[in-house]
C-alpha cells in the first residue's frame, strides 16, 4: 500500500506498457493526476491488461472531485480501445476525459507511423 499523502499534479503522465501496466489501478489514477495520459505499448501483452487499466482511469478520475479536462492519448490501434470507447463513453463526458484518435501518419526516412499533436 502507498503511504498516505497528497496527490501529484502532472501536465502529461506516460502509462506502463507490457507486464508493467497491471501496476496501474485505481489508486494510481487517484494519486497521480494528469492533464494527458500517454497509453503506449502496442503488444499483445497490453491487450490483456488494457481494459483494467482503462476502467481504473474512470474509477480514479472520479474520486478527484475537480473538474479537471483528462485527455487519453493511446499511441496504436485496439479492439479493446475502442469497445472500451464505446462502452463507457457517456461516463467519459460525465468525468471530464476526451479520447484522442488521430488519423494522421509522419514519414521519416523511410519508415511512417501514427501521430497526433498534442499542445499545452
Amino acid at each position: 500500500a502507498a503511504p498516505p499523502g497528497p496527490p501529484v499534479y502532472v501536465d502529461l503522465a506516460y502509462l506502463p506498457g507490457s507486464w508493467s501496466a497491471r501496476t496501474v489501478d485505481e489508486e494510481f489514477f487517484r494519486r497521480v493526476r494528469s492533464l494527458c495520459y500517454v497509453v503506449s505499448g502496442d503488444d499483445h501483452l497490453k491487450e490483456g491488461v488494457l481494459r483494467p487499466l482503462l476502467d481504473a482511469l474512470l474509477s480514479g478520475k472520479h474520486q478527484w472531485g475537480l473538474d479537471i479536462q483528462v485527455t487519453l492519448i493511446p499511441t496504436f490501434d485496439s479492439l479493446v480501445m475502442h469497445e472500451w470507447y464505446q462502452e463507457t463513453h457517456d461516463r467519459q463526458q460525465e468525468l471530464g476525459i476526451t479520447v484522442l484518435g488521430s488519423n494522421s501518419t509522419v514519414a521519416m526516412q523511410d519508415e511512417t507511423f501514427p501521430a497526433c499533436k498534442v499542445e499545452f
